[in-house]
């Protein structure tokens, strides 16, 4: 199962493409900065795109 649910983050973003933009783009910032809103411990993927969802659900990046 993918975790965070595709319908919870439906709820908060508009559009499916604007979360794949937004997805992509903090994942890459991840890459490349190793910049991380929450502990590593707390996260629940280990790779930076399903990451960037988990900030995304948590509401720690705000999308305009």
């Amino acid at each position: 199962m993918i975790y965070p649910s595709i319908d919870k983050l439906l709820n908060i973003v508009d559009s499916k493409y604007k979360l794949v933009h937004v997805a992509s783009r903090r994942s890459k910032q991840m890459l490349e900065n190793k910049h991380y809103q929450m502990k590593q411990s707390e996260y629940t993927n280990k790779k930076e795109i399903g990451r960037a969802l988990e900030e995304v659900e948590k509401g720690l990046i705000t999308i305009k």
